[in-house]
């Protein structure tokens, strides 16, 4: 006899754990389908090469909601977070160099170096940045109202009000410009030094199609600022075990409330009968039953390849359609021999621990982005390298380290060429900017894995290789995501549910579009 559940989730990422894990909770009969050979979607650990244990895709964590941890007990599962300390590491051409301490008063010392106003303004800009983080923060476990709104969506839009209580009008205004200006304009009104500006704005442009100077770069900014680890507000970590770490302790406590988890398994389609969902067939042939399905995929991938159109209304489809999912981030996983030497900081030092910084200006940047809009990898790109074997020395052999390479920006789609003709020369010109900064980077590569935005969605089955599963910009957030008038995890078709980051409040390894789609299920069920 077949088994019988009452909900499947397409997808293992993170996501779709965490809805299957709270569904299970409440004691639902419950199947995880996953494509790969593993759980986690883009949060995952992989021994791409024997000895080496390498955050493929996905490579910190913050945004990870204390709520998700708590009730899924996910530390009494392994979920581990060593907080980054420095956080930030900028060297320059001028041989200069900045750091970001998780103590203010060291991180003080440091932007006095190049600005001693600046580090009088730099404690206002932090408090000026958390009033508005927890506002926003508090929307992330809501789920959007309607929009536009009827009558009956006023009391909704009046809690969302109350939200924003604790705020003066100033703060008001500054809040509805972070939602509109750029990241550089949000700068410019605090800072003067371009060494500092330049090492803030970065958390603006990550995972965007925006360079520092674009309209909503500042709220990517501001998201990139929320969250913590082990209870410390905004800041950052790297996840004991790798990133998988996470998906693992969140794929155990679902196991342990009974939740069914099957890889290998990808789905074929979404079935339906009367205009709901009733199962899914598996490109085995293999069909299952359930009378919900929650799909953890991008919009794209669940509603253009999985599901009938004739089930959905046609300006849905058209709107799915047009949601802007091409990513612009290049992931580059490295096996070193040793540690990278830098011109600014010669040796061994704290800097390795931190972020590393390659973008010696704003201008520098946007530059960067000037490439991409025209469908070419920047030639002289902003590029972030982490070494998480700082933090966790079982992620490599001994003596050897691990490092991650995070890239603004090369685009999905290139003009006159693929990313298999581009990928090995491109590969090559970023360790020569590396290079330009550490003397010696090259010989120090033991192994090399490039992932562009293309080979992120060949890999991962995210949608134009955007790892928000679609961008995050004004027009794609809250009451928007993924359309208006479908923002509350329900779909045309009755039954069927979006969990992933293609959902309120979006990407980043958070839990939260898995928690509150599971909320809504659990009230329509």
């Amino acid at each position: 006899m077949a088994e019988h559940f009452h909900a499947i989730v397409v997808g293992g990422g993170h996501n779709g754990l965490v809805t299957a894990a709270y569904l299970a909770g409440a004691g639902r009969r419950v199947l995880v389908l996953e494509a790969r050979e593993l759980v986690g979607g883009c949060a995952v650990t992989e021994e791409v090469w024997p000895g080496y244990k390498v955050s493929t895709a996905s490579y910190l964590s913050s945004l990870m909601q204390q709520k998700v941890i708590d009730d899924l007990e996910l530390k009494k599962f392994g979920y581990i977070v060593d907080a980054k300390d420095p956080a930030f590491f900028s060297p320059f051409p001028d041989g200069q160099h900045l750091f970001m301490w998780q103590d203010r008063k060291k991180t003080l010392e440091e932007i006095a170096k190049f600005s001693k106003k600046d580090a009088e303004a730099y404690p206002k800009y932090e408090a000026f940045l958390e009033r508005l983080a927890v506002v926003v923060e508090s929307l992330l476990l809501v789920t959007p109202p309607d929009f536009p709104p009827t009558v009956w969506d006023l009391p909704d839009y009046l809690k969302l009000l109350g939200k924003m209580r604790g705020l003066s009008n100033r703060d008001i205004v500054s809040l509805v410009k972070i939602f509109t200006q750029s990241a550089a304009d949000l700068l410019d009104e605090w800072f003067e030094s371009e060494q500092v500006k330049v090492t803030l704005a970065t958390d603006g442009v990550i995972g965007a199609n925006g360079g520092p100077r674009s309209p909503g770069t500042a709220y990517i900014l501001m998201h990139h600022c929320m969250g913590g680890v082990n209870g410390q507000r905004g800041l950052w970590g790297f996840v004991r075990g790798g990133m998988g770490g996470v998906s693992n302790a969140i794929a155990d406590s679902a196991r342990a409330r009974s939740v069914v988890i099957r890889t290998n398994a990808p789905v074929a389609k979404i079935t339906t009968a009367n205009g709901r969902a009733n199962g899914v067939v598996l490109e085995s042939g293999e069909e299952i039953r359930a009378g919900v399905i929650a799909s953890g995929l991008d919009p794209k991938r669940t509603f253009l390849k999985l599901v009938d159109e004739k089930e959905m209304p046609p300006d849905f489809v058209e709107g799915i359609r047009r949601f802007k999912v091409e990513g612009t981030s290049l992931k580059m996983n490295l096996a070193l021999r040793g540690r990278p030497s830098f011109k600014a900081l010669p040796g061994d030092g704290p800097q390795h621990g931190a972020t590393m910084h390659i973008c010696p200006s704003v201008e520098y940047v946007e530059r960067a982005w000037d490439d991409a809009k025209y469908g070419r990898p920047s030639r002289n790109p902003l590029i972030e390298m982490t070494m998480p074997t700082m933090y966790d020395s079982s992620l490599a052999p001994e003596g050897h380290h691990i490092m991650g390479i995070f890239l603004q920006y090369a685009p999905y789609t290139l003009k006159d060429t693929t990313w298999e003709a581009e990928r090995e020369p491109y590969s090559q010109r970023v360790i020569e900017v590396i290079e330009e900064y550490c003397p010696g980077f090259k010989d120090l590569i033991v192994h090399r894995q490039t992932l562009s935005p293309w080979d992120l969605e060949q890999r991962f089955g995210i949608a134009g290789g955007n790892i928000f599963h679609g961008e995050m910009s004004l027009d794609q957030m809250f009451v928007m995501r993924p359309l208006a008038g479908w923002a509350k995890y329900r779909t045309p078709v009755r039954g069927l549910y979006l969990c992933g980051s293609g959902a309120h409040p979006g990407g980043g390894v958070m839990g939260a579009p898995g928690h509150n789609c599971a909320r809504e299920i659990l009230k329509d069920t």
